[in-house]
């Protein structure tokens, strides 16, 4: 049974991308190989994404995981253009349904902190796994950002670094 891993690199001070979604300052930053991040590409069985990683992900620069990964890609959305290898699905049940199944026993990647807030809320948010990267962003989007505050408690899987990068993974309990 697929697992859903909310999978993302973050600056030390919370932010996965600059402002107006700036994802220029990820460049750079991964210097050499993390064996974190290469063993669980080799167990992402189907990826899910919301509407604002979606389209950079159709460009050319922006592939899934630099172009590293290929396999399903869902995206939970109702009003965006349709591109080839993904599958446009507008009910979240729905997508975290169809990547599971394609997962298999695989991980589904998570991508982008508000379809992971989404899973989260709706009790589909299995693991948490974030490259926290030795840069502060001051400003932008947060790893995970709730207006009025919500708890989630999370139990480590595995804390390790690779170079100047952290890894901290866990299991949402």
């Amino acid at each position: 049974m697929a697992k859903l891993l909310y999978h993302i690199t973050m600056s030390l001070d919370g932010f996965v991308a600059g402002p107006a979604d700036d994802m220029t300052w990820l460049g750079g930053l991964h210097a050499g190989p993390n064996p974190v991040v290469e063993r669980v590409l080799g167990e992402i069985g189907a990826v899910l994404m919301g509407h604002r990683t979606y389209a950079p992900a159709t460009t050319a620069e922006g592939e899934v995981y630099g172009g590293r990964w290929r396999g399903p890609i869902f995206v939970v959305t109702r009003d965006a253009k349709p591109s080839p290898g993904f599958t446009l699905i507008e009910d979240l049940d729905e997508a975290v349904a169809r990547a599971s199944a394609a997962a298999g026993d695989g991980y589904v990647a998570v991508l982008g902190p508000a379809t992971a807030r989404r899973c989260l809320e709706a009790g589909h948010l299995d693991e948490v796994l974030v490259h926290v990267a030795p840069i502060l962003l001051g400003d932008g989007v947060r790893l995970f950002d709730h207006p009025g505050g919500t708890r989630v408690r999370l139990d480590p899987v595995e804390l390790s670094s690779a170079g100047p990068i952290g890894n901290c993974w866990y299991r949402v309990a």
